[in-house]
């Protein structure tokens, strides 16, 4: 048996990315109330906008602890969050900047302990917290270290908190090369650097937004499942 989203309350941290506003859309529509979080107003109003459901829009930023707390005061007792978020700090070690490679730990890793010391004891019973790692963590690259250890440390962390948190289930959602936008600024480039990525993984494709929703809603309504990182990269991390 698995928990319905029906009369469920959600909060979405990146509700106004490809990925979060997808998952907000699919969520309203399957009957849970939402709170739609980000750090940017205008892309969440946008999201509020695709849904005929009433919304609360709640603007946050991982980086910053009275923003955190200011979400937790305005969400009130919710059953699941999820969030997308990510702020990459790519490139070589030698030319990292500090306050990049931050903002990318406190997306990733300091923001997720944050939202679970000012939300946990809000969480309603069968409730849980999704976080979004990534494929990076299990096949690093040059030019992506910081990317790559802030997901590793966020898959041992959701391990940590499903153990510190329990009852309330917390995993992590690991995607792989998705078309989900992100790629876009290839320009012309994408379309043959997604076509590559497709033939050398074993699923013989990339991801797409629908994919991933599916793996959320997976996670969220699976009583059974916690302290999991669900990976769908269509075994891109394999090759």
């Amino acid at each position: 048996m698995t928990l319905s989203l029906t009369g469920r309350r959600l909060i979405i941290i990146g509700a106004g990315s490809h990925t979060g506003r997808l998952l907000a859309r699919t969520a309203a529509a399957e009957g849970a109330e939402l709170v739609l979080a980000g750090p940017d107003p205008r892309k969440l109003e946008w999201t509020a906008g695709e849904i005929s459901s009433p919304v609360t829009v709640a603007p946050v930023d991982l980086a910053d602890e009275e923003s955190i707390a200011g979400l937790a005061a305005k969400a009130g007792r919710f059953d699941h969050l999820i969030s997308t978020a990510a702020m990459p700090a790519n490139g070589p070690v030698a030319e990292l900047d500090l306050t990049a490679v931050q903002r990318a730990f406190s997306a990733k890793v300091i923001g997720p302990l944050l939202l679970a010391k000012h939300l946990a004891g809000q969480v309603a019973e069968n409730g849980s917290f999704t976080f979004f790692s990534g494929v990076a963590a299990w096949r690093p690259s040059p030019g992506r270290a910081v990317m790559a250890t802030a997901n590793g440390a966020l898959a041992f962390l959701v391990e940590a908190l499903a153990v510190e948190l329990a009852p309330v289930r917390v995993n992590a959602i690991s995607p792989g090369i998705v078309d989900s936008g992100a790629w876009d600024k290839l320009g012309a480039d994408k379309q043959e650097f997604l076509r590559a990525t497709a033939a050398k993984n074993p699923a013989r494709r990339v991801g797409s937004t629908e994919d991933l929703v599916r793996a959320v809603l997976f996670a969220l309504t699976s009583p059974f499942v916690t302290g999991t990182v669900l990976h769908v990269d269509g075994g891109g991390r394999l090759v």
